[in-house]
């Protein structure tokens, strides 16, 4: 498997953040529609690295990206944690060049990695 590194977009949906959640106000965003849009996905993705504009969703993702990591989605609905392994799953196995970069922006020191791999072999005991 690639480098399954981090949940960077563990809280991709996760885009505001509240005191004991994050604001579903994003849940209904059609991600399908963006995973499948290079360019709109690219948008993201350039907003995420500081390379490109962000549009408000991008820049509350931004904002709560990193809570989001550094407490494991804990504040994230059922919705939101469905969604972030959707992404996760597509920008590893389509996008995996934009995936690194997010990485090594996100997870350095690859902390995040090594929960999201654990958080994997829990849900999927039979692949390893």
């Amino acid at each position: 498997m690639k480098s399954v590194g981090a949940l960077t977009f563990l809280a991709i949906v996760a885009l505001v953040a509240g005191q004991n959640s994050y604001t579903g106000k994003y849940d209904n965003v059609d991600v399908d529609k963006i995973l499948k849009n290079d360019r709109v996905l690219s948008n993201y993705i350039k907003c995420l690295l500081e390379q490109g504009p962000c549009t408000p969703e991008g820049r509350e993702l931004k904002k709560t990206l990193p809570d989001a990591l550094a407490n494991g989605c804990e504040k994230c609905n059922p919705k939101q944690k469905d969604t972030s392994e959707k992404v996760i799953k597509h920008l590893v196995a389509k996008k995996a060049r934009e995936w690194e970069r997010l990485v090594k922006k996100y997870d350095p020191q690859g902390l995040y990695k090594i929960r999201y791999e654990q958080h994997l072999a829990r849900l999927n005991p039979s692949a390893n």
